[in-house]
């Protein structure tokens, strides 16, 4: 009837898809009073089978009815003390013991991520409500519904539009390829309640484990990964982790907290590499960037494209020379200008410096375009000098030099794991 389409779009949508299995019908956003089935009989008593049918997704949809109706009947946030009924992990407390954990970190993500004083405000409210609607009896019945019914109850609720769109927004993406919250407080709390997944349930060691991953800490990982690539913020994964290691009620040793950060890159790189980037560009990339999601695919974009031009070989091998003799060397050594005789090296010295001048790089790009014009002063050096010199201090400054450079991109990328290093 047209009655039920006053109840919420998802409400019917997910009635008609989990229980009977029907195909819903819709004129673009606008849900239709119709919907098709499949009889695997012939064509005799099609309309005793349709009214069949009919009658039993009006059921259906009366049961929806009433549990909305019933649940209405409080505001989402008095929904709240029912949470502590509800475990999230007998080591780590109820849902809302971790209710409370992920509004504590909500409120140092929204320093981190750079919020408005606003944006901070219908964050910490959203983090207080978010996980509120897993107890009412809408979702107790169809836990598809989660979120959705948040949104929903929390705009009856009185609760700002803001606060209603962030709480559905806090579980997205929920898969890849699907939709990253649109709202920068939806993004902060859906981070903190991930980071606070994985750093609890690794500390109270239930990493997954094969094809075991109960507590879908896969899915969380990645969720978090794609939202910070998705809205391109840099952000400092190890940091969150520490953070949100700090409100656990179990310990959280450095070594749970290196486990955790590891696997969320481990998601990160398998995501990069089904997208079809290549393998020695993601593990170059990350193995320096890596705490960085956002940072990391900005640097595997931009490295993909250039490793593919043809001045590239000469861009590599001309790093790589510098890197070569000088990596082995367990010693850092400091340059003393006034040493310099031989006029290649103290042209190798002024590109140097002038290098040195442009850091921070923005991104690889900008670190090749500032490398260039050094790569035929670095190729005469070598050309024109001895590295290994006999004179310690001849030696130690021109391989000082070479460790400077070297060290140039080690916050973009390790080039040394590229292919033709």
């Amino acid at each position: 009837e047209r009655q039920h389409l006053a109840l919420p779009k998802e409400v019917l949508i997910s009635v008609m898809k989990n229980h009977p299995r029907y195909f819903p019908m819709q004129k673009g956003d606008d849900l239709l009073p119709y919907l098709v089935l499949v009889g695997n009989g012939d064509d005799q008593c099609q309309e005793i089978v349709a009214d069949g049918n009919a009658q039993v997704i009006r059921a259906r949809f009366a049961d929806a009815a009433f549990f909305i109706q019933e649940d209405l009947q409080k505001k989402l946030a008095d929904f709240l003390p029912r949470l502590d009924t509800l475990t999230f992990q007998i080591k780590l407390g109820s849902m809302l013991a971790k209710t409370r954990r992920i509004e504590t970190l909500s409120g140092h993500l929204t320093g981190l991520l750079g919020l408005s004083d606003a944006d901070r405000a219908t964050a910490l409210r959203t983090a207080a409500l978010c996980k509120a609607d897993l107890v009412t009896h809408m979702v107790v019945e169809m836990t598809s519904l989660q979120g959705m019914m948040g949104r929903y109850y929390a705009l009856k609720s009185g609760e700002t539009p803001q606060v209603a769109a962030a709480i559905f927004e806090h579980y997205l993406p929920r898969y890849a390829g699907d939709v990253v919250p649109a709202s920068k407080a939806g993004l902060a709390v859906g981070l903190a309640d991930r980071l606070d997944s994985l750093a609890a349930l690794f500390a109270a060691g239930l990493a997954p484990t094969g094809t075991k991953d109960p507590f879908a800490q896969r899915r969380a990982a990645l969720g978090l990964v794609l939202a910070l690539m998705e809205w391109d913020i840099d952000f400092d994964l190890a940091r969150g982790v520490e953070l949100a290691a700090q409100t656990l009620p179990v310990a959280a040793t450095p070594e749970s907290q290196k486990a955790c950060l590891e696997f969320i890159v481990g998601r990160q790189r398998s995501y990069l590499l089904d997208q079809g980037y290549r393998y020695d560009v993601v593990d170059a990339v990350l193995a320096a960037r890596a705490n960085n999601p956002a940072g990391a695919f900005r640097t595997v974009k931009a490295l993909s494209g250039m490793v593919t031009e043809e001045s590239w070989p000469t861009f590599l091998q001309a790093y790589a020379r510098c890197v070569r003799i000088s990596r082995d060397q367990k010693e850092s050594f400091t340059v003393d200008a006034s040493l310099l005789a031989d006029p290649a090296e103290k042209d190798l010295l002024a590109s140097l410096q002038d290098l040195e001048k442009q850091q921070p790089y923005a991104g690889f790009a900008e670190f090749k375009a500032a490398f260039e014009p050094a790569i035929p002063v670095i190729n005469a050096f070598f050309d024109k000098v001895m590295v290994m010199d006999e004179n310690p201090k001849v030696r130690a400054n021109r391989l000082g030099m070479l460790q400077r450079i070297a060290a140039l991109p080690a916050k973009l990328a390790d080039l040394s794991l590229l292919e033709g290093f």
